[in-house]
């Protein structure tokens, strides 16, 4: 019997890679003043998505009210239930459980449907990250899927890549993650007008954390080529995932520096999904890879700080 890999949208891996990888999504649905959207449209192309992306990041900037809500247990049992009765099994990888409790409402579906489908295999991976970090799990997931890896195996190793799949990112603007209460707005405020752009990461328990304090965009965005190029293992053998908040030509300098500097085999790029984006705001550019921990190396020695 086959598997299906499902992830939520929180995942943020392009519809195109989607359908090339052969991967299921359940969309989260947002709130923007009042109109429900859909945060996955699975027939829309790089370009739509580009453009839906910065459609969605200028409506932002100019003051429009997002919410955001998890996934719920019966979504979770509506979804995986059909693709159980067609006698499939499920590795389902979801967003961090530090930032959502969308794992564990599907914990519970999973949990309630393997008591009713006994004979079936339901595995549920904590990402203990979000965007790329999430979906790149679920594309190497497929990559062994194509060579005719066991679910068992395939499982095994998407459970070790978790503590090895660095999040790092930095943001435009310090009050979107004042709102969230990543940082204290007076922090946010004295930020701002310092120009601190911080760079923030996933840590080993999914939590969001600040990593450095720089001052400009520029030495955030060269921060970030660093930290790539100092840590990612094999760079000629994996992908690397970038998502932004509409700030296009900074991930193109990014891109071009770190294929200047290593081998890289891969990158996937795409524009930061609507859920988690809002927490973070326009401007973000945030980047994915395989090193050998969470625990980054290459800081530099001396921070430039508030």
């Amino acid at each position: 019997m086959g598997f299906r890999i499902v992830v939520d949208s929180g995942a943020n891996i392009p519809a195109e890679q989607v359908k090339k990888y052969g991967i299921d999504v359940i969309s989260f649905v947002i709130s923007v003043d009042g109109k429900e959207i859909t945060c996955f449209e699975p027939d829309k192309s790089p370009e739509q998505e580009k453009e839906a992306g910065k459609a969605y990041y200028d409506a932002i900037r100019n003051g429009a009210e997002v919410s955001t809500s998890l996934l719920n247990r019966s979504q979770f049992e509506d979804y995986f239930e059909p693709i159980l009765k067609q006698g499939e099994d499920i590795l389902c990888i979801n967003l961090s459980s530090g930032i959502s409790g969308t794992y564990f409402e599907a914990k519970c579906a999973a949990s309630d449907l393997q008591v009713k489908y006994p004979d079936r295999k339901i595995e549920v991976v904590d990402s203990k990250n979000a965007s790329l970090g999430q979906g790149l799990l679920a594309v190497y997931a497929s990559m062994m899927r194509s060579e005719g890896m066991a679910f068992e195996r395939i499982t095994e190793i998407i459970r070790s890549y978790v503590p090895r799949i660095n999040g790092v990112f930095t943001v435009g603007d310090l009050k979107y993650l004042a709102k969230t209460g990543r940082i204290k707005k007076t922090v946010a405020m004295a930020g701002n007008i310092l120009n601190i752009k911080p760079i923030l990461r996933g840590d080993k328990d999914g939590y969001i954390v600040e990593f450095r304090k720089l001052r400009g965009r520029r030495k955030s965005i060269d921060e970030l080529v660093n930290l790539i190029v100092n840590n990612m293992q094999n760079p000629s053998e994996q992908i690397l995932g970038i998502a932004h908040a509409d700030a296009y030509e900074d991930v193109c300098t990014v891109v071009e520096k770190v294929k200047q500097r290593t081998g890289l085999k891969d990158v996937l790029i795409t524009s930061y999904d609507y859920c988690t984006g809002s927490h973070v705001g326009p401007d973000t550019v945030a980047v994915f890879f395989l090193a050998k921990d969470r625990e980054l190396a290459g800081r530099a020695e001396k921070e430039e700080c508030a």
